[in-house]
């Protein structure tokens, strides 16, 4: 217990309170037990220090991580208890679904130690859903995703932009300040801006990690799967990064990946969850058309730039960010006569010289053009939708 203490205040004490994640805010911190789950990487860990330090004290607070040595010849009951009896108030576990039973054992402590908060952290999504059975109602889950563009401005940049809602920016409310030409810092974002660790010198390496571990472990370990699997994953997810964007064709993509045709659909579910891949479905009410999926992308352009073997369609990149960034505050279908469609409204992604062609048939309509810096009437800048959280 004294080396987790002592991890525990260093990591504490090495944590920056300088920047904030749009989710910080978002989450009821004073629950008994909660849960906050994204892909890797996206600074959930970080997120619980700065809640410590800023709020708690470090006398009657543990943080731990469950990948810990510590954890090979101890389990998380026995730590529970034994930091309950010392006064503990607050149990901070981070990486959760590295712990095999941890659902069954976080469900001991919730009932046996009712004057005991636990917060926990999982990058493994589908890992974190399927043990939450055992938890039922217990524990409340957040999920968060990587940087918007507007955090990426802070973050990287140290400019503070206000967040805007969907109606602000359709009201052309969207500004930097005191920056005059925002669509440098904006291809920057597109590049390498997602993710808070872009910081780092060997980001791209990183990244790559973060695929491989998720492709080759998180799925495969979640969905019983061997490694002869884990490489058929890779291949069809080099095949939606090639693309431009993905439809979906399921016997064409069996023969690609020699996957099953019949299991396709499950493994970019998986991947999808994992925060590897998005899958926009219809936007069709009917029960024929509930949950089909008509385009997918990857996650984010951070993605795009690592893994597409060439240059990277630039239809596909803006089409991956306005769906990643609009995501997180709204559902996003497909449009039967343009590229997407939120709340009844259409809109049209492409570049400066985009028409109004496809918007012909909506009642409301926009064009979403690349490569402008401010708006006008119904056309709209496209980065100004990442300051949309």
């Amino acid at each position: 217990m004294e080396q987790l203490f002592e991890f525990s205040r260093k990591k504490v004490a090495e944590t920056s309170l300088d920047f904030f994640r749009y989710k910080y805010g978002q989450i009821k911190w004073n629950g008994r037990m909660l849960g906050l789950v994204g892909p890797r990487g996206v600074g959930k860990s970080t997120m619980l220090l700065q809640y410590i330090r800023q709020n708690l004290s470090i006398n009657d607070t543990l943080y731990l991580s469950a990948d810990q040595m510590y954890f090979a010849s101890h389990s998380l009951l026995e730590v529970a208890d034994q930091f309950n009896k010392m006064g503990g108030k607050h149990l901070f576990i981070d990486e959760i679904h590295k712990y095999p039973t941890w659902s069954q054992e976080l469900k001991e402590i919730y009932d046996h130690h009712t004057d005991m908060q636990v917060v926990f952290t999982g990058s493994s999504i589908l890992d974190i859903y399927k043990g939450m059975s055992d938890l039922s109602r217990r524990a409340p889950i957040y999920e968060m995703q990587g940087l918007s563009f507007r955090e990426y401005l802070q973050l990287f940049h140290h400019i503070e932009v206000p967040v805007l809602s969907l109606e602000d920016i359709l009201a052309h409310k969207e500004t930097i300040p005191n920056v005059a030409h925002p669509l440098p810092l904006f291809k920057e974002y597109l590049q390498s801006g997602y993710y808070p660790f872009a910081r780092d010198i060997d980001f791209n390496q990183e990244l790559l990690q973060v695929v491989n571990q998720t492709m080759e472990n998180d799925i495969p370990q979640y969905a019983g799967l061997n490694v002869s699997v884990a490489r058929k994953l890779k291949r069809l997810l080099g095949v939606v990064a090639n693309s431009v964007p993905f439809k979906p064709q399921m016997t064409t993509l069996a023969q690609v990946t020699e996957i099953s045709r019949n299991d396709i659909s499950d493994y970019l579910y998986f991947m999808e969850r994992a925060g590897m891949i998005m899958q926009l479905r219809a936007a069709t009410q009917g029960i024929r058309e509930l949950g089909k999926v008509e385009k997918v992308y990857l996650d984010n352009t951070n993605l795009t730039t690592i893994l597409a073997e060439k240059q990277p369609e630039i239809g596909n990149v803006r089409e991956t960010f306005f769906l990643n960034q609009m995501r997180v505050n709204h559902v996003v279908k497909s449009s039967a006569i343009s590229d997407f469609e939120i709340d009844q409204r259409t809109f049209e992604v492409g570049g400066k010289s985009k028409g109004q062609r496809q918007l012909l048939g909506a009642e409301q309509g926009y064009i979403i053009k690349d490569d402008i810096e401010f708006g006008y009437s119904n056309v709209i800048p496209l980065w100004a939708f990442g300051l949309n959280y």
